[in-house]
């Protein structure tokens, strides 16, 4: 499979595959493809492995695309402002925010991962339910903003606010802390909580979430009216 990544910050991935090569993708995130690619949309892995993508805010089938007498093309987008980026699957698992597949090889799968630690699924920002994906492949997630990739070395620590951290692998130690003193809390403005990542490993953070995104656009909002005119 070959694959290349247009675009700025609303970017689309279009991966050729041979002919019988397979990709699976989360519902709905196709924006085109070739006339000789066939779709097909089913559980990947069985009924429980549809519950567990579910519990992790994607969707419980996903959609198989195969070219057909030949080599064909498809592509795919996320679902607002941001970026791609490749995650290749040959050694350790790696473990992702909740909402961030796309799509990815066959040989790749997709599990759950649960946070170790009572705190870090209350204040984390990405809850007690994070994916995993493991097997060998390639497989491409998509994150809101921009992206800093960085390869932590051992004991190497980065904070980070929480939410923010879109994936990480499995060796890097992943905690929620407090921010700071008091006064820190009250008036940073950063929030009560940062999560903290210590390594061995490979981190994805972004710039920007969702929930960032949304609460910037709320004052800009038209604000109902009563009354009738």
């Amino acid at each position: 499979m070959e694959y290349t990544i247009t675009g700025d910050n609303l970017q689309m991935v279009t991966c050729t595959l041979s002919e019988g090569e397979k990709i699976n993708a989360e519902a709905g995130s196709m924006v085109n493809m070739s006339g000789n690619v066939k779709m097909d949309s089913h559980i990947v892995g069985g009924v429980l492995k549809g519950i567990k993508r579910t519990l992790t805010g994607e969707s419980f089938f996903l959609t198989t695309f195969t070219p057909e007498n030949g080599n064909g093309f498809v592509s795919f987008a996320g679902n607002a402002p941001g970026k791609i980026f490749v995650v290749h699957i040959d050694g350790p698992d790696f473990i992702a925010q909740k909402d961030a597949f796309l799509c990815s090889e066959q040989s790749v799968s997709l599990d759950i991962a649960f946070t170790k630690k009572l705190t870090a699924g209350l204040f984390g920002g990405e809850g007690f339910i994070l994916q995993r994906y493991c097997g060998e492949g390639f497989a491409f997630l998509h994150c809101c903003g921009d992206i800093l990739e960085k390869t932590l070395g051992p004991g190497e620590v980065i904070r980070v606010e929480t939410g923010l951290v879109v994936g990480f692998e499995e060796s890097v130690s992943y905690s929620i802390d407090l921010a700071g003193g008091v006064k820190t809390v009250l008036f940073g403005g950063e929030g009560l909580f940062l999560t903290t990542l210590t390594g061995p490993g490979k981190v994805i953070l972004q710039s920007m979430n969702l929930r960032k995104l949304a609460n910037s656009l709320v004052p800009f909002l038209p604000k109902p009216t009563s009354g009738s005119s």
